[in-house]
């Protein structure tokens, strides 16, 4: 990389914190491999998507305030998740809009936060993973990735870069699998049903795996998978990446 070393804060996100550290460190290892300095503020806690969704406003301007001060004076912040991205990208600047102190910090950590695979392609120019692996996917594109983000190209620019993968597209890509957060919670048999029908598309392309960006849309897909004993593997896009590539040269012997 040249020019100015970059200093990324990594936004782990709960999801991936209590559930599925693996990608945070698969995370890691990507911002690493682009040239990056990655550094993982303690302080960091919940972006505040559920309290905002709730009604919970003043709950979620604090934890908005706390996640400002504690990625404040990084580069740039990225997260694995379109939905935690969208969240401090989006609507931060209208959460804190009427708070002297953090209305214009907000909107700073707007234009630095990304997507992890926007970041990767637009910022560090990543073009060349030299991986590989013999596997028919399928894309889910989260719901907060292409509307508040407007990511969708980047993650197949990665994928494309992975020899012996064959993506096959989703006929009805751009439907919501029934996850969205709180949505799943107050409305279970609506969200299930759009779960199935999301399974059913991915099995219509003959795909052994689902590829996506965010945990939460991912782990409810594979758990109505799993309960309807469907064999499909479900992976993280930053998961998948690092299992197709070699694994990094330690120097030990």
């Amino acid at each position: 990389m040249s020019g100015k070393e970059r200093h990324v804060g990594l936004f782990v996100t709960c999801l991936v914190d209590l559930l599925r550290p693996e990608i945070g460190f698969a995370t890691a290892r990507l911002l690493e491999m682009a040239g990056c300095t990655v550094v993982v503020p303690s302080a960091q806690t919940c972006c505040g998507q559920p309290a905002w969704n709730a009604g919970a406003d003043d709950h979620a301007r604090a934890l908005a305030r706390q996640t400002i001060d504690a990625f404040a004076g990084l580069d740039y912040v990225v997260a694995p998740s379109g939905s935690c991205a969208g969240t401090i990208k989006r609507h931060y600047p209208t959460m804190l809009a009427d708070d002297a102190a953090y209305a214009a910090k907000a909107r700073d950590l707007a234009d630095r936060t990304y997507e992890l695979s926007a970041f990767l392609v637009r910022i560090c120019g990543m073009n060349d993973l030299a991986a590989r692996t013999n596997t028919k996917i399928t894309y889910h594109d989260s719901c907060s990735s292409l509307r508040d983000l407007g990511v969708r190209n980047e993650p197949r620019a990665l994928l494309a870069q992975i020899a012996g993968t064959e993506l096959c597209e989703l006929s009805d890509g751009e439907v919501c699998c029934g996850f969205g957060g709180m949505f799943s919670a107050k409305y279970p048999e609506i969200s299930t049903h759009m779960a199935d029908n999301k399974l059913a598309d991915v099995e219509s392309t003959g795909a052994e795996m689902l590829v996506g960006n965010d945990l939460g849309c991912l782990m409810h897909l594979e758990a109505r998978a799993k309960h309807q004993k469907r064999n499909l593997r479900v992976r993280h896009i930053a998961e998948f990446l690092c299992e197709a590539m070699p694994e990094p040269d330690t120097g030990k012997v």
